[in-house]
């Protein structure tokens, strides 16, 4: 099942079953969009992303940044990293996507690709830290980029088209049921931020 869809419906669901993702479209407007992105391009801690793959250490070119109302730990890809306290866009923005939403969100993982060469592989977020069928607010700030779902079971695919200043919500049982990832492409050369509000398990 492929969709490719520039047109936002926020009630409509992407998933066809075992999950549900709504897109918002643009929740910024562009000048407000490219502000945004410039300041997190200047003043967010930006570090190059690691992954430990069969005891060897890689190291990412897209970068990442992990903030949160607490120093929280999260555990992925064999790396922990360590919360650093909410900036004010950032604090700014988790409340506009918990208006949006009708969620509450605690943390914030952000990925700076630098241009459509950097990419995500296929992934689920499906971390112990992370609140079971918990709901992930993401907003995209730069270049468009196609954001794709697969099924585990019945390999069906949905693609949509991510804006600059838009928001995704996924939640339900989605990580349970699909893989979801930014498949790389040479036609897009500018950069692109992406933050991913999250809720993690409080001790």
């Amino acid at each position: 099942m492929e969709l490719f869809e520039r047109e936002a419906y926020p009630s409509k669901n992407w998933l066809p079953h075992d999950g549900t993702v709504n897109y918002y479209g643009k929740i910024f407007e562009l000048l407000e969009a490219d502000r945004l992105f410039e300041i997190f391009l200047a003043t967010i801690d930006w570090q190059p992303d690691q992954a430990v793959i069969f005891g060897k250490t890689i190291v990412t070119k897209r970068k990442v940044a992990w903030y949160a109302e607490k120093s929280f730990p999260y555990r992925y890809s064999g790396t922990t990293k360590v919360a650093l306290p909410w900036t004010e866009e950032l604090r700014s923005i988790k409340e506009l996507a918990e208006k949006h939403s009708g969620e509450t969100y605690n943390s914030c993982l952000l990925n700076l690709y630098h241009s459509g060469e950097e990419g995500m592989a296929w992934h689920s977020d499906g971390e112990t830290e992370l609140k079971k069928d918990g709901s992930i607010a993401s907003l995209s700030f730069g270049a468009e980029r196609k954001f794709s779902f697969k099924h585990k079971q019945t390999k069906e695919r949905i693609d949509l088209l991510l804006e600059n200043g838009s928001l995704l919500v996924m939640k339900g049982t989605t990580q349970t049921h699909w893989l979801h990832r930014l498949p790389p492409t040479k036609k897009v050369n500018q950069p692109r931020i992406n933050l991913t509000f999250r809720q993690m398990e409080e001790n």
